[in-house]
């Protein structure tokens, strides 16, 4: 919206429902062009490479919000196998033996891709995965699967697919008495604002959704009046952050 009104723009919004269809994407399309977009930002969750919203997306200038095109490997997307290899590796490194992953929703393409990186990495230190722990991105969900962390005894680190996901797991983790880090190490993933001053702070892997979310609008305004965006292109460098919320495990203390 900032970019936008910088710009002379102004900023409609099309909302789908949570585990719409891919024609519920098409339609929301459709309302925002019968509204008079001159240009559309896809905030989605899923691939929609489809002859439909191709004839779309060539009508109406338009760009996903974290890559530059449609394709998958446009230069904007943040590599979410990566995001998986940060936070798993730096468990490891710390000398826990493996690494237990509670995943996002799975109508979501980040959670296959991370989910795939978190096992391929353990594979490749040559440690069988435990079992995947699923969730769906809310605070309860991470609840439950702290309840379920706290009954195992030797786990003992937990990447979590989300940073709000993590906050429930970690009040499960401190109701069944264990600790944080010092039984079990969590390392999550976004870095919002709160994930600073949780307790203890957490230790998650940032993705830079300001300044994405930006170079999606400047792309865009860029296709409507027909020259280069304006600004550099922002890192898309997912990053570590090494907060309290983790630690060598006991056994290597």
């Amino acid at each position: 919206q900032q970019a936008a009104a910088a710009n002379g723009y102004t900023v409609s919004t099309a909302a789908v429902a949570d585990h719409a269809s891919a024609e519920a994407f098409l339609e929301a399309f459709d309302r925002l062009e019968r509204q008079g977009a001159e240009g559309i930002i896809l905030g989605v969750p899923l691939e929609l490479e489809s002859p439909a919203m191709r004839a779309r997306t060539e009508r109406t200038p338009a760009t996903r919000s974290e890559r530059t095109s449609l394709e998958e490997d446009a230069p904007l997307a943040v590599d979410q196998r990566a995001i998986a290899r940060l936070a798993v590796e730096h468990l490891l490194d710390l000398g826990h033996k493996t690494v237990w992953h509670v995943s996002g929703d799975d109508y979501w393409t980040e959670t296959q891709q991370r989910s795939e990186a978190w096992e391929q990495t353990l594979r490749d230190r040559g440690i069988v995965p435990p079992p995947l722990i699923p969730a769906d991105w809310t605070p309860e969900s991470g609840y439950r699967a702290g309840r379920t962390i706290a009954a195992i005894p030797e786990a003992t680190a937990v990447f979590v697919s989300s940073d709000e996901m993590a906050f429930g797991l970690i009040r499960a983790l401190h109701e069944a008495g264990r600790s944080v880090p010092d039984d079990v190490s969590v390392v999550s993933v976004d870095d919002i604002a709160l994930a600073a001053y949780a307790s203890p702070a957490l230790t998650t892997v940032r993705q830079p959704f300001e300044a994405m979310g930006r170079a999606a609008a400047l792309r865009v305004i860029a296709q409507i009046e027909g020259h280069e965006a304006v600004g550099e292109m922002p890192s898309t460098d997912p990053q570590l952050i090494v907060r309290s919320s983790t630690a060598p495990p006991r056994s290597a203390r």
